[in-house]
């Protein structure tokens, strides 16, 4: 089947993307290690520029025979992934040069990864999905051991590729049973196959668990998540602020399009599934981070928290609920930034420290540092009126709108014990004796995230109300 210009002209923006990091990565290995400076900016630029381009100008609609598909809820889900690992690119560093290990290979591994995501947010078929699932993991595999010096990285990298490895075997035996029973791969297909008939079949049912399976994996939901507390903490810190929210949006979008789309018709049976995997998610990240004396550790579990919440909002299955989902992700990548931001300041004798004491009496050695931590610590607990207060608000409205009424209380009290350990940070960073106190640095770009992102925590507990549009508005391209 020939491809039309349409096909070439929605894919543009990842056209774009793919075409600027090959190039940069002859301009790097012809430049050799001076090209570094460089080719960080200019991935960083490009990755915004491909955010811009994808609703400049705005097209909607499926390329290459079906295997690829525009709509709103791509589009939003892309930009936030872009800008997350375009800002996650400067943040790197300060970090790598301190190490020595600031090489042009790392912001372009970035690139390739976020090239991968948006083929798996974009994916309208089992194969397409599978590819940029790959093109995003490999990637990743590679930059979690990118201290290639330091054990704990190179242990974290081979540990995340083991299990990622195992993760892809269980969605593609599940595809290929998807496949064996639907008879085809496309989500078009599948979705006809069970409207069709195909729903009752037990083997359609065992696929689909073996797919959400390896999904659940990638964004780290309970029973799967046994990889993100090591690969979190022994990962470099600026990889671990990556891995906090750039895979994981793209992989909150990948199994919302996937079960949203082909599997609407099988919306009992995975619902269940959903619902399950949001309570203990919610449940293991509230209770297992309360003893954790490593900030990174802690924030891992955090992460596992957090994606209970918003996968509370997918099992809904409404359009609030998908709305709801996408207001808590762009709220999440914010305040996961800023406090990684703040955590890649923690030195002491310009030795980089990750435990939660290192920040005792922080709001007395660097108190505008602390209080933007206090705002990420409060706003990741809920308190009202800060920006995640309204975003586990809205989650759970949706999920007692669907009727989810237990799984909504259960998500409210693992949230009141979560709070605990996000208070701590705040008890030793304001009420703790300082044993030493933490270098002051001159302000750079981890400073300036940490105030930005503090900023828009601000703006957004304030005003909530425009981002809920943008929300509803993407949550539209799965409710015409």
């Amino acid at each position: 089947m020939p491809i039309g210009l349409e096909s070439w002209t929605l894919a543009r923006p990842e056209i774009f993307l793919a075409a600027v990091t090959s190039l940069l990565l002859l301009y790097g290995v012809l430049r050799g290690e001076g090209s570094v400076r460089f080719i960080a900016a200019a991935t960083s630029v490009a990755l915004l520029v491909t955010a811009i381009l994808i609703f400049v100008p705005y097209r909607e609609g499926t390329a290459f025979a079906s295997l690829f598909v525009v709509d709103r809820l791509t589009g939003t889900m892309k930009v936030l992934m872009l800008v997350g690992s375009a800002i996650a690119i400067p943040m790197s560093r300060a970090y790598f040069e301190r190490v020595k290990v600031w090489r042009f290979e790392y912001p372009l591994l970035v690139a390739l990864s976020a090239l991968g995501m948006m083929l798996m947010i974009s994916a309208n078929d089992l194969m397409s999905l599978y590819v940029g699932l790959e093109l995003q993991s490999l990637a990743l595999y590679v930059i979690a051991a990118f201290q290639r010096d330091s054990l704990r990285s190179t242990e974290a990298g081979v540990k995340y590729f083991v299990l990622g490895s195992v993760a892809s075997g269980m969605l593609l035996f599940g595809a290929s049973l998807i496949y064996g029973f639907c008879g085809g791969t496309a989500f078009v297909q599948i979705s006809r196959a069970l409207l069709d008939g195909k729903a009752g079949e037990l083997g359609t049912v065992i696929g689909l668990v073996f797919v959400v399976a390896g999904l659940a994996f990638k964004i780290a939901a309970v029973p799967f998540h046994m990889w993100t507390p090591d690969v979190y903490e022994g990962s470099p810190t600026p990889v671990t602020a990556f891995f906090s929210v750039s895979p994981k949006i793209a992989a909150i979008s990948l199994t919302v399009s996937v079960l949203m789309g082909p599997f609407k018709p099988l919306f009992a049976e995975w619902q269940q599934i959903i619902v399950v995997v949001s309570v203990l998610s919610m449940a293991l990240g509230a209770f297992a981070a309360i003893r954790q004396p490593n900030i990174k550790r802690l924030m891992a579990y955090s992460s596992i928290s957090n994606v209970g919440y918003i996968l509370l909002g997918v099992a809904s299955g409404t359009e609030k609920g998908i709305q709801a989902m996408v207001f808590y992700l762009a709220i999440y990548l914010v305040m996961t930034l800023g406090a990684f931001a703040v955590i890649l300041l923690m030195k002491r004798r310009d030795v980089m420290v990750e435990d939660v004491s290192d920040l005792a009496g922080l709001g007395r050695t660097q108190p505008l540092l602390a209080f933007t931590m206090l705002l990420f610590m409060f706003s990741l607990a809920g308190i009202p009126p800060l920006a995640g207060f309204w975003a586990k608000l809205y989650v759970f409205m949706a999920a007692v709108e669907a009727q989810l009424f237990w799984p909504a209380v259960l998500g409210v009290l693992a949230s009141v014990v979560a709070s605990y350990y996000y208070l701590r940070i705040v008890k030793v960073m304001y009420f703790d004796e300082p044993a030493e106190a933490l270098d002051r640095t001159a302000f750079g770009i981890n400073r300036a995230v940490a105030l930005a992102a503090a900023f828009l925590v601000a703006v957004f507990s304030l005003a909530p109300q425009p981002l809920s549009v943008v929300a509803a508005a993407a949550a539209k391209g799965l409710f015409p």
